[in-house]
């Protein structure tokens, strides 16, 4: 660890922040996996208030600084792609 008091503080930062960015993905991931479930059981309502919770997540994400937009973009993307191969 570093000997400077605000280098000391910058370690602590980063490593919250971290948790923080690692709490956010997780919760993307489960969020996705909420939907694929629910497209398989093919409940429509259901369905569409996880997609759009999914979409919510991964937008504010973006604004956060999370997630890349084209990461978000992606991710949104390859969702709404596998819920409509479930869907046929």
């Amino acid at each position: 660890m570093a000997n400077i008091k605000s280098a000391k503080k910058r370690v602590l930062v980063a490593e919250a922040n971290r948790q923080r960015n690692i709490a956010w993905k997780s919760s993307i991931k489960t969020a996705m996996k909420k939907v694929l479930e629910l497209a398989q059981a093919g409940d429509k309502d259901a369905l569409n208030a996880a997609l759009s919770k999914a979409y919510q997540l991964c937008d504010k994400a973006v604004s956060k600084g999370i997630l890349h937009k084209n990461t978000a973009a992606r991710k949104k993307s390859r969702l709404t792609l596998a819920v409509k191969k479930l869907g046929e």
